[in-house]
């Protein structure tokens, strides 16, 4: 693992499978932080969060750009791993009990649906619709005990961050074995029914922003705003910490 922008990350693809693999065969209680050009931002500006974050086992690289910025500063390459595709990985592998958690009873239906034909065995795993409140308002006791019943491997969560990475931190003491993976929009992606991945050309032009802006202009905006605001201070943080470590 790496630490680039106060973020933990692991970017090796098969590492990361292995890892989860590891954990579940031992039992282990641990949650996966998928991390966008949004949590890097928030953890950048909240410290309490970034703690929240970097408590998970280890993060993914789901931006397109924090790979870029690493190769202009440091010279290294790494490559997006995002969670969408860890999601379509992992499900397609039929090698997991896995529980669905998060967003609508609507968008659930659709993704059992759809991702059966991934893996038919979904058809009998669990999809649970959380209520809506807020992050200090779950029942985690009660949540824990229903994963607990239903034995899950693989526990998917899909509450849109910040908010995802710190209930998975709040769910973990009450669990006993289980990988928590927060997702943010696959299950909506993967479900046919709100909002759909950018086409393959733009994900591969870095252009995806610009999709979810069209789609989303009210709530992508306010998030880019964010992202770009404190871009120039982060990249410069990491140039500064890139010739620190060039000294020693």
């Amino acid at each position: 693992m790496e630490t680039y922008f106060g973020i933990r990350y692991e970017f090796d693809r098969e590492l990361v499978q292995e890892r989860i693999a590891q954990f579940v065969a031992n039992g282990q209680v641990e949650y996966i932080c998928v991390t966008d050009g949004v949590i890097v931002d928030n953890v950048n500006r909240n410290e309490d969060y970034r703690k929240v974050v970097n408590g998970s086992a280890f993060s993914i690289c789901d931006s397109s750009y924090v790979p870029l910025y690493i190769k202009w500063i440091y010279g290294r390459r790494y490559h997006q791993y995002c969670g969408s595709q860890i999601f379509k990985d992992i499900v397609s592998m039929r090698k997991y009990r896995m529980y669905f958690m998060g967003t609508s009873q609507k968008i659930l239906d659709g993704l059992k649906q759809n991702i059966s034909e991934w893996n038919p065995d979904v058809a009998n795993m669990s999809f649970y619709e959380l209520p809506f409140c807020t992050v200090d308002e779950f029942d985690y006791p009660a949540i824990a005990k229903r994963i607990e019943n239903d034995d899950a491997d693989i526990i998917w969560i899909a509450l849109g961050a910040p908010k995802q990475e710190i209930f998975m931190s709040k769910l973990k003491p009450y669990l006993h074995r289980g990988v928590m993976i927060a997702v943010g929009a696959a299950f909506k992606f993967y479900s046919g029914i709100e909002a759909r991945r950018a086409p393959s050309w733009m994900v591969r032009m870095h252009m995806e922003f610009i999709y979810r802006i069209m789609r989303e202009p009210r709530k992508q905006l306010r998030r880019c705003w964010g992202i770009i605001s404190s871009l120039p201070r982060l990249l410069f943080s990491e140039w500064r910490r890139s010739k620190h470590k060039g000294t020693k």
